[in-house]
């Protein structure tokens, strides 16, 4: 079968995509034991904190000051959907929402004309270490949709279908479904529902030496890209490719996907360019200058919202229960983060 490669890029911290995505972040920190504020039970000496980025001893703080993550922040204009591998997140917003949520959840959550959220990392082990691995990606709105009202759905891990077509092959299916696996549904307003969008986020594991034929997209522009982060190679019919490394591929016809000695662990972001002009700045991606100007102008005068937790990094206590409180008073819990 012919090479399906276009192009390949090294991967970082912050890989890079193709319309519809921005660009997707890994977050592989090895945590180790917390104390009783939930942070890390080490010190932080020569930490540039509130922007450790550093990675001294496997671990950043990011902009935490106390607990590692992200506080307060705001975004307007597109969708972050996080899916997280390992450990735990604490997410509190400017709708008076909040979630923790762990291992196989995934979050998805659609900024639209504007939030104000925390991303916190508890340390809940006191005992051991608290490994942490996620993915964000962000996922463009149109036009159309970039003011809508904001919002987020939680996907828990048990209800995110795993496509099983082989021996050593597993598939996690966050959005785009495959074959008959079916797939969670999107949020209304998100591109991924839009009609012909052509949407996929796979997490792909394949067994030493496995293979699985990957089937072709749907839409005739559909783009795809699939990145190695665990593995030494991966075969993509005729075509090679490292380890850390992001591909560009034919998306048109099947392919088959063959992992070397180690195995190998893949996401697969696919979709149908949005196609329209992007104008970015930090938080805030719109389509002209003017709207993001305009974006800061709004949040200068009403921070999208009032902000009704007592600090911009809070956490949600000791207790390791999963739950979501969503603006609209609904309530999900769940015992256990696993």
């Amino acid at each position: 079968m012919p090479d399906p490669i276009r192009q390949t890029v090294p991967l970082g911290d912050q890989w890079p995509t193709v319309d519809p995505f921005l660009f997707c972040a890994h977050h592989d920190d090895h945590y180790p034991a917390g104390n009783g504020d939930l942070a890390p039970a080490a010190s932080l000496r020569g930490r540039a904190i509130g922007q450790d980025f550093a990675g001294i001893d496997g671990w950043n703080m990011y902009h935490g000051a106390t607990v590692p993550g992200f506080p307060a922040h705001p975004h307007r204009g597109f969708e972050t959907v996080t899916y997280v591998r390992r450990g735990v997140i604490d997410h509190s917003d400017s709708l008076g929402a909040a979630a923790r949520f762990g291992r196989g959840d995934v979050q998805w959550m659609t900024a639209g004309r504007g939030v104000v959220h925390a991303e916190m990392f508890p340390l809940l082990d006191a005992d051991g270490p608290n490994p942490l691995e996620l993915f964000q990606i962000w996922l463009n709105l149109p036009s159309t949709h970039k003011l809508v009202e904001p919002s987020f759905t939680m996907l828990w891990g048990a209800d995110v279908p795993v496509h099983r077509p082989g021996a050593g092959v597993e598939v996690t299916v966050i959005a785009g479904p495959i074959d008959d696996s079916g797939a969670p549904t999107p949020p209304p307003d998100s591109w991924a529902s839009q009609p012909g969008a052509d949407v996929a986020i796979w997490h792909i594991r394949l067994g030493p030496d496995a293979s699985w034929t990957m089937p072709a997209a749907a839409g005739a522009d559909t783009v795809r890209t699939v990145y190695l982060f665990e593995g030494d190679s991966l075969n993509l019919d005729d075509g090679h490719i490292g380890a850390d490394t992001g591909a560009l591929i034919d998306a048109d016809r099947p392919i088959v996907l063959t992992a070397g000695p180690a195995g190998a662990e893949c996401l697969l972001l696919q979709g149908r360019p949005i196609g329209e002009p992007v104008a970015r700045y930090g938080p805030f991606v719109m389509n002209t200058d003017a709207e993001i100007r305009q974006a800061f102008a709004d949040y200068q005068q009403t921070r999208f919202g009032d902000w009704p937790w007592g600090d911009d990094d809070p956490v949600h206590g000791h207790d390791a229960d999963r739950f979501a409180h969503h603006a609209d008073g609904r309530v999900e819990r769940f015992a256990g983060i696993d």
